[in-house]
């Protein structure tokens, strides 16, 4: 290697910042829309149970709320993440002068109390950055892994090394967050939550910001 020019190239940037101040009253202002959540799986859960006869409450559920785009409370950090996603696409290169960006999808989410909840790997269709801004959360519940999103690279990968190093190799990468930590990722970058134990609550606001055409 000591003889090779070296150049990093088709690198995916995750962007992350620390809000703590933000924590309480967005927890405050969540806490109906969870509720709302709740009442809404319950019927899923009682069918679930009568298919399984088994009490399995909300083992491996998602309570997730209605949209928070149009919400008082959550203005200030819609507007935050829209701010920041300008930043970071202006930052990786993109011209924007043309383009005004929005928030098209919001909502916040909480994982079941009973345990076994998470989300399968996948994107958002139709955006340009995602971010998740963390409620609760600890060394004991879940947290996002990312996956790496070149296809060319999956099909013909080798075995790690060190699966505990952080390389150039790795085909996914996490992050453990704590309650205020800012999450913003490109779009495409498919992402997943492991599956959560239920030992503490794990909640999380999750935004989709699109870049749209001015005049559209």
């Amino acid at each position: 290697m000591k003889d090779l020019e070296f150049n990093n190239f088709f690198s995916t940037p995750v962007y992350t910042l620390q809000i703590p101040q933000w924590v309480k009253k967005l927890n405050k202002a969540s806490d109906n829309f969870i509720e709302n959540a709740k009442k809404f799986n319950k019927e899923a859960i009682k069918k679930r149970e009568k298919i399984f006869k088994k009490k399995l409450g909300d083992f491996g559920l998602s309570h997730h709320s209605t949209s928070l785009i149009d919400v008082l409370e959550f203005k200030e950090i819609k507007l935050h993440v829209e701010k920041e996603s300008q930043a970071i696409l202006d930052h990786m290169g993109y011209d924007l002068k043309n383009y005004t960006l929005v928030t098209n999808e919001m909502w916040v989410q909480e994982f079941a109390k009973k345990g076994g909840g998470h989300h399968e790997g996948h994107v958002h269709y139709n955006s340009h950055i995602s971010a998740f801004y963390f409620l609760k959360c600890s060394d004991k519940t879940s947290f996002p892994v990312f996956h790496d999103p070149r296809a060319g690279k999956l099909m013909s990968d080798l075995p790690l090394k060190d699966t505990e190093e952080l390389s150039f190799s790795n085909p996914i990468i996490n992050y453990k967050p704590s309650p205020g930590t800012l999450i913003l990722f490109p779009a495409f970058l498919q992402h997943q939550f492991n599956i959560d134990c239920g030992i503490e609550p794990f909640r999380f606001i999750h935004f989709n910001v699109q870049a749209l055409p001015n005049g559209f």
